[in-house]
């Protein structure tokens, strides 16, 4: 496992700084009418990217996630302004503007989405890991998904199937309590999720998602066995997000006092006060991360405004081969 230091603490913060203010800024972009369609934001849940790529070998190993996907791509290194301009639909964007919030991808950064079907990425996780392990790549694919999606189907065929075959994956559920407005409590008689990937023999562990060291620590664990040949293994990691399921959601199925109480538990204020009762940053300096983070979001917003959004044809080319568009007798 790499080692945890005071720099390592030092870049959570300004990384999940960012993150949060990333989020708050396309709120505020979606209520002017600039981002249009679906947009779920990952405010509260920053612990989980920050302490996943520090256990991942960020030079091969890959992510897969659902539709809540703009703060993946940012913590493995996708350009930020891409993802802005990708959220206003611009030509500049990860999908050249036409994947929007729900579909963003780089296969340069090995991040394969972003998508909409939920659940719809836990096989597709599998199927890179299979490539991984037929083409000897040494690499390892962690494949998230929602507390709502490990009620697919497809997750105990896939389960099944990575444990037959030891595929280098690692499942992990963002358990934020609520499948968009239904608690866990009333969506399922085991209400423990880790338990889920026991009754395959899959090593199975319940995780702390609002503290990104006990996340890192275990995820390495887990990656390191899956490299090694050892097969998949299941976090539930436990989270909360302070946002609604999409900027859509009135939130009447949890109360103001629920919320104001999971904002105590803040990752990112923990980690500010861990900072400084360490004496490892003063306050004057973690406060001036923060302002130097509110520039850069503005920065990306400056650029995504400033580029264009794509042509007719350009939307065309990306969908048909055939130049003539033989099907389309309007264009």
């Amino acid at each position: 496992m790499k080692e945890i230091t005071t720099k390592t603490y030092i870049k959570w913060f300004k990384d999940m700084s960012f993150w949060r203010k990333f989020e708050d800024k396309c709120r505020s972009l979606y209520l002017k009418q600039k981002i249009r369609g679906f947009l779920h934001l990952y405010n509260g849940q920053e612990a989980l990217p920050a302490g996943l790529t520090h256990a991942m070998d960020m030079s091969k190993d890959k992510i897969i996630t659902a539709y809540r996907c703009h703060i993946f791509p940012l913590s493995m290194g996708v350009d930020p302004k891409k993802i802005m301009a990708e959220l206003l639909g611009k030509k500049t964007g990860t999908s050249r503007g036409m994947g929007g919030s729900m579909h963003i991808f780089s296969k340069k950064h090995r991040f394969y989405g972003g998508h909409g079907i939920v659940g719809g990425q836990i096989p597709l996780g599998a199927g890179i890991a299979f490539a991984d392990k037929y083409f000897n790549r040494d690499a390892v694919t962690l494949t998230i998904m929602g507390d709502g999606a490990v009620r697919q189907g497809s997750l105990h065929e896939t389960f099944n199937m990575s444990m037959i075959w030891k595929l280098p994956v690692v499942f992990i559920c963002e358990n934020n309590g609520y499948a968009m407005g239904t608690s866990v409590k009333r969506s399922t008689n085991m209400k423990e999720i880790y338990k889920i990937g026991l009754s395959y023999g899959m090593p199975s562990y319940p995780v702390d998602g609002m503290n990104p060291e006990k996340i890192a620590k275990i995820a390495s664990i887990a990656i390191e066995k899956a490299r090694k040949g050892e097969g998949a293994t299941f976090l539930d990691i436990k989270t909360y997000r302070y946002r609604g399921h999409s900027m859509s959601d009135a939130e009447s199925y949890r109360n103001k006092e629920e919320v104001i109480l999971y904002k105590k538990k803040d990752p990112i204020l923990k980690l500010k006060n861990i900072i400084v009762q360490n004496k490892w940053e003063t306050i004057d300096n973690l406060n001036t991360i923060e302002n130097e983070v509110k520039r850069k979001v503005e920065y990306c917003v400056e650029f995504a405004e400033n580029s264009d959004t794509p042509s007719l044809e350009e939307m065309y080319n990306v969908v048909y081969n055939e130049k003539d568009y033989p099907f389309l007798d309007f264009i």
